[in-house]
């Protein structure tokens, strides 16, 4: 039997990366981690959690590792979306490790990742809630929100991704250029990760084989977009946000 589209799962459950060292942001997360460091007075933890709950994401699991007792103390009042900690104290797991391990709180349902070094500037329309519209999971096994890689802020590389008239995206070769980047989130299977055995290892493989199956798409960010990796990022990112709206 198969199952209507508005019977599907509500993609309500979000997988947030907050556990990383943030070593290119060095100095400054020697002291705080980066997810806590502030764009527009506001943390970009809180600004992609802003996001999820504008969505229609009522549960974020937060993975922690570097100076975890900052990032639980600062989420410790928040309720939407509801906060899960992950906790990797012990050992880090990169973003792949760390959804296998919260696997039991993520469930069988399909759900958001988001990087909380992605910060984007919203227009009129939740960019979260557009991508749960265009997941069709009969198709696609993960789909990635992008931007243009010309003209986003803190883009250091040469792009990730081809898109197809359809949405379908296709991994740059090496010593290409494409015309788009992974801004950091997207919507994943669970299921792709039940049989996965190491504790510790990267997404983006998982990315590239959905590609290489024809069933990785995009939605492209309509806006700028602002990865904030580095110190110079950060002031590039606070100047975009002080820019006045066109």
């Amino acid at each position: 039997m198969t199952t209507k589209p508005d019977a599907r799962q509500p993609l309500d459950t979000a997988m947030v990366f907050a556990a990383g060292l943030g070593t290119r942001m060095r100095p400054i997360t020697d002291r705080i981690p980066k997810p806590l460091v502030q764009i527009g007075g506001k943390t970009m933890l809180d600004h992609m959690l802003d996001r999820l709950a504008a969505g229609g994401v009522t549960r974020a699991i937060v993975n922690v590792h570097h100076l975890p007792d900052q990032i639980e103390a600062h989420l410790k009042h928040r309720t939407r979306p509801q906060i899960v900690i992950s906790d990797e104290r012990d050992k880090l797991l990169d973003q792949g490790g760390g959804i296998r391990k919260a696997l039991p709180l993520i469930g069988d349902a399909d759900f958001f990742i988001c990087n909380t070094d992605a910060v984007w500037l919203e227009g009129p329309h939740s960019t979260i809630a557009a991508m749960k519209q265009a997941w069709r999971p009969e198709e696609m096994d993960v789909l990635l929100l992008v931007a243009a890689t010309s003209g986003a802020v803190g883009v250091d590389w040469p792009g990730d991704f081809h898109m197809a008239p359809d949405g379908r995206l296709t991994r740059r070769a090496e010593r290409e250029v494409s015309a788009f980047v992974y801004a950091g989130v997207g919507i994943i299977k669970a299921s792709l990760f039940k049989d996965a055995k190491d504790d510790v290892f990267r997404l983006a493989p998982y990315f590239f084989r959905a590609a290489e199956a024809g069933r990785l798409h995009g939605v492209r960010l309509n806006g700028p977009w602002l990865h904030v990796g580095t110190p110079d990022a950060i002031e590039q990112a606070e100047r975009a946000y002080a820019r006045p709206a066109a």
